[in-house]
């Protein structure tokens, strides 16, 4: 199949699925679409035991290995998905939860990846920078399916901001830390640092991937604001800002700096001081409308390819076995990485009843 012709298929069975999840499941939106492509998958293998004349589960794993998932994610959906949920964080709300997400994303990313990966190393026989690339890619957190249920349920704002807050720089932190790990773990498929010292070499990645990413974001995320600030056409406005992701995101890959971080950077320049100084009513809305509606959509597809890819994964006793623990193994994880960093900080601030659970889970 074409390009064109998955895209048609992923958006139309995200439009099925999400209709039937909104008539039968009432579940949050990707997390609906989610549960019915997956009992979707366990359908189709049902139907190939029963008929295996037909194809169809070979059919279906062809498809969906023929997507490369890693690409999909990190060169197309990422950075709009991180533009779009830095456009509705507020740099003075962030501000006042700054050192409790900034210890979330970096000390927690960190405790957590740790964990994972010794604990899988031990569970597994995996080599350990092996297991702690794993940890490194299963840190970061994902709040957007569960967030909309939060905020029906009257959620503290602060609490709400750091939930957003970290999700949006652990993601950039997570996947900084990821490339080092790779570097570190494949040698081979990284630069080394001088005289070939490849903790040099990490070290060197780490700042110039970070720090590059921010300036970047920032640079980028200024210029814009400064041509929008000058226009009052909002169809056009809105495609600066698309252009702005799109753009930047693939210009900090080729330029070799985080990508992820360089899209938060922007959106939060844009979504805080490009919407108070640099939009009409009417642009913020149209704005605001747009990139909630790009969220909406690519959330959908990106669960609905998380439910296919059952059929990229081979079953067996030790595997399924594996993967409970490893479930387990990673909210064990995700709980240090939330309770030590607000440990830390309980003797300067006070936190929300709850925060240590709520923020465990939604994680």
């Amino acid at each position: 199949m074409t390009f064109l012709q998955i895209t048609s298929l992923l958006i139309v069975l995200s439009g099925a699925f999400g209709a039937i999840n909104y008539f039968y499941l009432r579940l949050p939106s990707a997390i609906g679409i989610l549960v019915v492509s997956l009992l979707a998958s366990f359908v189709l293998l049902g139907v190939d035991l029963l008929m295996p004349d037909l194809g169809i589960a070979d059919t279906v794993r062809g498809l969906v290995t023929g997507i490369d998932f890693s690409e999909a994610l990190l060169e197309g959906m990422l950075g709009l998905l991180l533009f779009a949920g830095a456009l509705h964080v507020k740099l003075g709300d962030l501000r006042a939860q700054s050192r409790v997400v900034f210890l979330m994303a970096t000390l927690g990313i960190g405790l957590s990846t740790a964990i994972v990966g010794f604990g899988f190393s031990w569970l597994t026989g995996m080599p350990l920078l092996t297991a702690l690339v794993f940890g490194a890619l299963i840190s970061p957190t994902d709040p957007v399916a569960v967030l909309g249920v939060l905020r029906e349920a009257d959620l503290p704002k602060a609490l709400e901001t750091k939930i957003a807050g970290e999700s949006l720089f652990n993601d950039g932190v997570g996947y900084v830390v990821f490339l080092v790990l790779v570097g570190l773990a494949y040698p081979d498929t990284a630069g080394h640092g001088p005289a070939g010292n490849p903790i040099a070499g990490a070290a060197l990645l780490f700042f110039q991937e970070a720090v590059g990413g921010v300036v970047l974001g920032l640079v980028l995320g200024w210029i814009t604001f400064r041509v929008m600030r000058r226009i009052d056409d909002y169809p056009l406005e809105v495609l600066l800002t698309l252009g702005l992701a799109f753009g930047g995101y693939e210009l900090a890959v080729w330029l070799q700096v985080s990508a992820p971080i360089m899209a938060v950077c922007a959106g939060l320049l844009i979504g805080d001081v490009g919407t108070s100084q640099g939009m009409s009513k009417q642009t913020r809305d149209y704005v605001a409308s747009f990139w909630e509606l790009i969220d909406e959509i690519l959330n959908a597809v990106l669960f609905l390819l998380i439910g296919f890819e059952v059929f990229a994964i081979v079953f067996d006793d030790d595997i399924l076995l594996t993967s409970v623990v490893t479930i387990a193994l990673a909210l064990l994880a995700r709980l240090a990485a939330v309770a030590i960093p607000v440990t830390l900080l309980r003797p300067f601030r006070t936190f929300n009843v709850g925060v240590i659970p709520i923020m465990t889970w939604v994680g």
